[in-house]
């Protein structure tokens, strides 16, 4: 059993030690006398916590079940932020044959593949079969009003909500010495390291943030949080070699790798708010806003990071 696993244990105890620690000090904060800014700052930060508590039992259910249920709640994951990318811009009737393929065909599909172990297939599926496909399909309707940018929409949105996601629950395929634990805790390395980084670069901007990288784009994104965020969560990486098959340096530079991708993609995932006119992909988390705005660092590095693990473990 997964939980047998010592480095596993351990994970998981300071996974929820650190969320105790956490929920603790929010409610001390709150029993402070605050002004209005800071205190809605304060309850902010207690949804994200109770967010994080959830979120993190539900991981910590899916990884127990074992691969199924790791791959059901990744589908579950896409499916939603695969609404929220499709729901922000308005769609034409000639459209919704080609969404029903993609919400309840080739999503499925894609991790049907995974679970499968059919490797070759799945890194091809949706950027050349599907990709060719929502084209044809939409262009069948013979609606061509905007066309390139309703099809670019759609392809866009399976790139990033299912194909680049589900590179997370893809890490079960790698050949790790056939421990499926060691698969499990290169999954739990990634999730730590890409989220801690975005709550320290949120926390560190709050408290030092003066200077916005993008302001027109994301004024909260600034360049002390950044680089405070960006450093603490890739020292952190390196404290978890432990649970890697790299050694400490090694550990380190991917964190910094994984850390910086991780920025790019809350950036892009910005730009396309700005677009919109909108401030959060949705509201299904209490606190963060959608599914897409919780794992819109994710979607960038998790290709990333599985072609190093694939090709480290050969």
């Amino acid at each position: 059993m997964i939980l047998n696993d010592t480095n596993m244990q351990l994970i998981l105890g300071c996974i929820f030690s650190l969320l105790f620690v956490a929920s603790l000090t929010g409610l001390l904060l709150k029993k402070f006398k605050l002004n209005t800014h800071n205190r809605k700052t304060i309850e902010n930060l207690n949804q994200r916590i109770n967010a994080w508590w959830v979120m993190s039992i539900v991981l910590l259910i899916a990884i127990l079940i074992g691969t199924v249920g790791t791959l059901v709640l990744f589908v579950f994951i896409s499916f939603c932020a695969l609404r929220e990318c499709i729901t922000i811009t308005p769609t034409q009737l000639a459209d919704h044959q080609a969404l029903f393929w993609c919400f309840f065909i080739f999503l499925p599909l894609q991790y049907l593949l995974i679970g499968l172990k059919c490797y070759q297939i799945f890194v091809i599926f949706i950027p050349v079969f599907v990709f060719l496909f929502i084209a044809t399909r939409v262009a069948i309707n013979g609606d061509t009003v905007d066309f390139l940018g309703r099809v670019a929409k759609i392809q866009w949105s399976m790139m990033i909500a299912v194909y680049c996601i589900s590179y997370i629950p893809a890490l079960l395929l790698l050949n790790n010495d056939g421990d499926q634990a060691k698969n499990f805790k290169l999954i739990i390395f990634l999730v730590i390291v890409v989220e801690i980084s975005d709550v320290l670069q949120y926390i560190f901007g709050k408290l030092l943030g003066k200077h916005a990288i993008v302001p027109k784009l994301s004024p909260n994104k600034t360049m002390e949080g950044f680089v405070g965020g960006i450093l603490s969560a890739s020292c952190i990486g390196m404290s978890l070699w432990w649970i890697t098959p790299f050694n400490f340096w090694q550990a380190g530079f991917i964190s910094i790798l994984m850390t910086l991708l991780g920025f790019c993609g809350g950036l892009c995932m910005s730009a396309i708010k700005r677009d919109r006119g909108i401030k959060d992909f949705g509201n299904i988390i209490d606190g963060h806003g959608g599914m897409m705005d919780r794992i819109d660092s994710l979607c960038f590095v998790a290709p990333i990071y599985f072609q190093i693990m694939y090709n480290f473990l050969g």
